[in-house]
């Protein structure tokens, strides 16, 4: 996506794609919302999607597909082991990432399982520059436990570091030191950092890190899940890569690890994801995890069809035109409500445009999950579901006592190549409307609170009338069906 010029208007990101499939949205009146808002339990995640207007979740599975994707369904070998299509797609991943050995997996949880299972004991610590849910959960299930590393400007919400989610290595070097070599299950590096506002890591902590890893014998592990955001920050912010290929800074930074695994229904586009691994008596230590977990060898509990796809996608996935489209509508986004004055995640990061709900409900106390609340506020006044990510999204403590988040977000995920830029004013517009009415937002608390991963399927009710209130107020600005 090149930065076109315009002659007589203010710029903004054009698309490089055109769309020939299009699939009818539905925008409910404000007091069906509340409805639909109290029986999915102040949860997004419980909501229907047919009562959806802008579903800004997650990108998740949920990007777009070109032509060439689609077509590439069209053509896959079925067999249940040796399949054409896998090795298509493992060759594939070897020209871009340089890495022999391939177990393929559902998805990227999938992934994090078998990793887990594999090098995990009771115990034992992962080293990490920031954890995600489902990685985290796999860990701790098993009896580890998680080190964040990320350096301390990573966690300021507003800032002009271009490289918020690098690890620090001076706490590195003591983590180990403190934990002992051997008893650092692996260090696993994310490109780039979901919960802190998809802010990117960039080459040199990547090298410098696994530098540190190698020279204490411990196993370096590369999430890339969000590369494709990642080498686009890498492309713009990078001096020293500017005038790189997208395919030559994707295999710099690969050639650093000993494994990478990935969700492709974030990196390729489609729905599955694959564990690449350097060393063959590595790869041997696992592969029999992927039959047991999730399907033969060749399939990986994936369709085919899905495999052609996200083949095709990997490929679509090192060209700068096809993975600028996130980060530039999410800068745009971003930088329209900051200029408002709304608190946002800057600079602009990956994944989604980032609302620090800290500070835009200061008033909300973090046991009352202010980052839950707002983005059950954004369903009720626009019809657009977001994704808490703040002390909703932990696990509480051994004792019971809540784990309180480093940051409470609200994600605004712009899902590639879906929505429109009128689409995106309209979440633009709505924000700045209950931003102006953020005094009148509550809290929340558990009426169902699932041990692990709450986040997904725990229903809670508001701590007062607040939502009767908000959507009063909203009504009488823009009408009865709105």
């Amino acid at each position: 996506m090149p930065a076109i010029k315009f002659y007589d208007h203010e710029p903004i990101p054009v698309e490089m794609h055109k769309v020939k499939i299009v699939q009818q949205l539905h925008l409910l009146p404000a007091d069906q919302r509340l409805v639909k808002m109290k029986e999915a339990g102040f949860n997004t995640f419980q909501l229907h999607n047919g009562d959806i207007f802008m579903d800004m979740l997650t990108d998740s599975g949920v990007n777009a597909m070109s032509d060439h994707m689609l077509a590439g369904m069209m053509t896959p070998d079925d067999a249940y082991a040796g399949s054409e299509s896998f090795f298509r797609m493992r060759d594939k991943l070897e020209e871009i990432f340089g890495m022999k050995y391939c177990l393929p997996a559902h998805q990227g949880r999938a992934c994090e399982n078998i990793l887990a299972t594999r090098f995990v004991k009771p115990g034992s610590c992962v080293i990490m520059n920031y954890h995600f849910t489902t990685a985290k959960a796999h860990i701790t299930r098993l009896g580890g436990h998680v080190e964040e590393l990320v350096k301390d400007e990573g966690l300021v919400s507003q800032s002009d570091l271009p490289f918020k989610g690098d690890i620090d290595l001076d706490k590195l070097e003591a983590c180990i030191e403190k934990e002992g070599a051997d008893n650092v299950a692996f260090m696993r590096l994310e490109a780039g950092t979901n919960l802190i506002g998809g802010q990117p890591v960039s080459v040199q902590s990547f090298k410098d890190a696994c530098a540190i890893a190698r020279k204490h014998g411990i196993l370096s592990v590369l999430d890339a899940s969000l590369l494709q955001d990642n080498l686009y920050f890498i492309k713009i912010r990078d001096e020293e890569r500017k005038d790189m290929s997208v395919r030559e800074i994707t295999r710099e930074i690969a050639d650093q690890f000993d494994m990478i695994y990935f969700s492709a229904r974030k990196f390729g586009f489609a729905r599955g994801g694959a564990i690449l691994v350097r060393d063959e008596d590595l790869f041997h230590s696992m592969e029999d995890l992927v039959p047991m977990f999730e399907g033969f060898l060749t399939y990986g509990g994936m369709s085919v069809r899905e495999i052609e796809a996200m083949t095709v996608g990997f490929d679509e996935s090192m060209d700068m035109d096809v993975i600028s489209h996130g980060p530039q509508f999410i800068k745009y986004c971003v930088d329209k409500l900051a200029d408002y004055g709304v608190p946002m995640i800057t600079p602009a990061g990956g994944l989604g445009a980032h609302v620090d709900a800290s500070t835009f409900v200061s008033h909300i106390p973090q046991q009352e999950y202010p980052a839950g609340a707002l983005v059950c506020a954004f369903y009720l006044c626009g019809g657009i579901r977001g994704m808490e990510r703040g002390t909703l999204s932990e696990e509480r403590n051994a004792d019971g006592s809540e784990r309180f988040a480093s940051m409470e977000l609200v994600r605004l995920a712009l899902p590639r190549r879906v929505f429109t830029l009128s689409q995106v004013e309209y979440v633009i517009d709505r924000v700045k409307w209950v931003y102006d009415h953020r005094d009148m937002i509550g809290g929340l608390r558990f009426v169902h609170e699932p041990a692990t991963l709450r986040f997904f399927t725990g229903k809670l009710e508001a701590t007062s009338d607040w939502p009767e209130k908000l959507v009063a107020a909203y009504k009488a600005d823009f009408g009865e069906d709105q």
